[in-house]
Order: structure tokens, then sequence, then C-alpha cells
């Protein structure tokens, strides 16, 4: 049976703030990025811990895939993945924990 994703309100909004950015260079390269963001999350209703344990939290509930320069945080929960955050890999994670309240 496979596992129900869900994107929480700040993981959209994130994608929606990542596409407005690299739109200003590239509408082409944005969606694109979006595309792959959105088609990365589909390997995980069959597959939930098929990303890394976030190395930050240590948590194996709390996990991560790498798309393009982006951290696609998610949560496994009972037959659903929270997509929690969408974030640049450069930003520090101990900020990410506060703002989206990881506990």
């Amino acid at each position: 049976m496979d596992y129900r994703i869900v994107w929480s309100p700040e993981a959209v909004e994130d994608i929606e703030s990542i596409a407005e950015y690299i739109e200003k260079d590239s509408q082409f390269y944005a969606k694109a990025v979006v595309n792959k963001i959105f088609q990365s999350t589909e390997k995980l209703k069959e597959f939930p811990k098929v990303g890394r344990v976030v190395p930050e939290l240590e948590r194996e509930d709390i996990r991560e895939l790498i798309v393009y320069n982006y951290r696609l945080v998610y949560q496994v929960k009972e037959r659903q993945i929270l997509i929690i955050a969408v974030i640049h890999g450069k930003r520090q994670f101990e900020d990410v924990i506060e703002e989206y309240k990881i506990s």
C-alpha cells in the first residue's frame, strides 16, 4: 500500500519562492526545477525511507532528498509522508528547525 504525500503550507510557499527567484533568470529552468522537486516525491509513495536521515536531527522519521541545490525535508508518518520544507542547501539548518517548528 502506497503512502500518501501531503505538502505543508510552508513547503508550498518554499516552492513558490524558489520558482519566483529562478524565474528572474530563466522561466524554463524555474519550471524544470519545480517539476523535478515534485517528481522526486513520487518515489516516496512506495519507498518512504529512500531519503537520508537529516544529519542535524538524527531522527529516523525526519528525512531528506537532495534535488539540485535544495533539501526536500519530509517526515514519515503512518501511511503518510509530510513534506515539511524545501530549502536551499547552503541555508543554516538550525534556522530551519526553529522557523518550521520541527520537533
